[in-house]
């Protein structure tokens, strides 16, 4: 395959081509389809070839092939540079990217238990369980509906560039997306969505204890939909779990942080950025407890790479920063027309997908309080642990959160459960009502969606219990 890529590179730079790109991309996946104890599908799915973009008189041309073959690539170089040199008379500005160093790596993921240490027919029963046990575990409402979807994917890259690039990795990975629907009559229903992720193997399936956790939350959801009050109607102290957290921030952070939101890119597609060029690291959006890190080199996460799809080294970054609007998500286009360098932002798919600014694991970071500490003083307020819903405007401005699991606290103690309570906040008033926030750290697993094709990309977002001051909650009308 370097042979393969070493003459994509040799053709396009022979065509005229001021930099080549050719990244090798396999994703295989098997997977486990269920709805309540009955098996939807089980299947297994390759996705294998060779991407390639050329930049050409200031334009990028990409194109990609699953042929592997040198013919076949021979004539994706040349298309791609094709493409380019037509579009190049479009382009206002003519694109450049920023400076980087050859270098090459070579790095996996661990991998303690094999994909096959445990048996589909294991696989299955223990789905079958969950969804048994959850519904048993529920004494006066009934699980409506219930649904898992189980993935075991293995990630292969080798990434050569005409600048002396040459990177190769494999990620694992373990996922499990699904939901539940509790009804009880007269009293509503409760929607429960649970994604788990992240890079390893099937020890991560032991380490989630998925049967225990959904039985746990729908025995919990159960009391809440059934002996649940509406949320105090005037203003409260909030505190919020590390899942809504994670949300938050994902959205109303990492987002309008990625610059080519920013410079107007996805604006027909995923929306615009309130963050302008002129903010970074002057802009205070928030309080001096606030930091908020993108970080892809955390060990196991979902969002794990040490090098990006344009072979740049990563690394932790803070985008906001005690408050302060700090730094962005670059790849090298839009590190150029910043004046930085590129921060290692950039990830495809798969082949078929050009690179382009990704998120990977982001998070508040924790402080050094205990939650017991957190809500010791609070009079009046509310819990809210995790969420049902969520939407958040094109700008990442307005949102609007509804609780899930969620309790009542009076003069420093939880006292029972609230039903439906609605965070709706702007970015900047969410971020300047955080005083404080504890020192548990906990991420959950998703699947980030953005750019035309859409891709979707494993991401990690989480944070600790967060308190907010004198907040007004809405309620659903459930």
């Amino acid at each position: 395959m370097e042979e393969l890529l070493n003459h994509v590179v040799s053709v396009g730079t022979s065509e005229g081509a001021e930099y080549v790109e050719a990244r090798y991309h396999r994703v295989a996946e098997s997977y486990i389809v269920m709805k309540y104890d009955k098996v939807i599908s089980v299947g297994k799915s390759v996705s294998e070839g060779v991407g390639v973009r050329v930049l050409v008189n200031g334009s990028l041309g990409f194109a990609s092939t699953n042929i592997l073959s040198r013919e076949a690539l021979t004539k994706i170089v040349k298309r791609a540079i094709e493409k380019a040199r037509a579009l190049a008379a479009q382009y206002r500005e003519p694109i450049e990217l920023a400076h980087m160093k050859p270098r090459e790596a070579k790095y996996s993921a661990p991998m303690k238990k094999s994909f096959d240490s445990m048996s589909l027919k294991d696989k299955i029963v223990l789905f079958k369980e969950v969804w048994s046990e959850a519904r048993n575990v529920l004494r006066k409402s009934r699980m409506q509906a219930f649904f898992i979807e189980y993935i075991e994917s293995s990630e292969e890259k080798l990434l050569v560039t005409s600048e002396g690039v040459k990177v190769e990795s494999y990620v694992p990975r373990v996922s499990i997306y699904g939901n539940f629907v509790i009804n009880a009559p007269e009293k509503g229903t409760m929607q429960r969505f649970f994604e788990r992720g992240g890079s390893g193997g099937l020890e991560l399936l032991e380490k989630w204890n998925i049967k225990e956790r959904v039985v746990t939350e729908a025995k919990i959801l159960e009391k809440v939909l059934l002996e649940g009050k509406s949320p105090p109607k005037e203003k409260v102290d909030v505190v919020i779990g590390s899942e809504v957290v994670g949300l938050i921030v994902h959205e109303s952070c990492g987002h309008p942080s990625e610059a080519d939101r920013i410079l107007g890119r996805e604006a027909a597609q995923a929306g615009e950025s309130f963050i302008k060029k002129d903010m970074v690291g002057k802009e205070r959006i928030g309080n001096e407890i606030v930091n908020v890190i993108d970080d892809p080199t955390i060990p196991g996460s979902y969002g794990y790479y040490l090098y990006d799809d344009e072979g740049i080294k990563a690394r932790p970054k803070y985008l906001y920063k005690n408050g302060i609007i700090n730094e962005l998500l670059h790849n090298r286009w839009t590190a150029r027309m910043f004046g930085v360098v590129s921060n290692g932002s950039a990830r495809a798919k798969d082949y078929t997908s050009e690179p382009i600014i990704r998120m990977s694991n982001t998070y508040f970071k924790p402080g050094d309080m205990s939650f017991e500490e957190l809500i010791e003083d609070i009079k009046l307020g509310v819990y809210i642990k995790s969420y049902m819903e969520w939407n958040i405007d094109d700008l990442r401005w307005s949102q609007r959160y509804v609780g899930l699991e969620s309790y009542l606290i009076e003069k420093g103690e939880i006292r029972g459960y609230v039903k439906y309570p609605v965070l709706e906040i702007t970015t900047e008033s969410f971020y300047n009502s955080v005083d404080a926030a504890d020192r548990s750290l906990e991420f959950h697993a998703g699947t980030c969606g953005k750019g035309e094709p859409a891709q979707g990309v494993p991401v990690w977002l989480g944070g600790p219990n967060v308190r907010l001051r004198s907040i007004v909650l809405g309620v659903a009308p459930y």
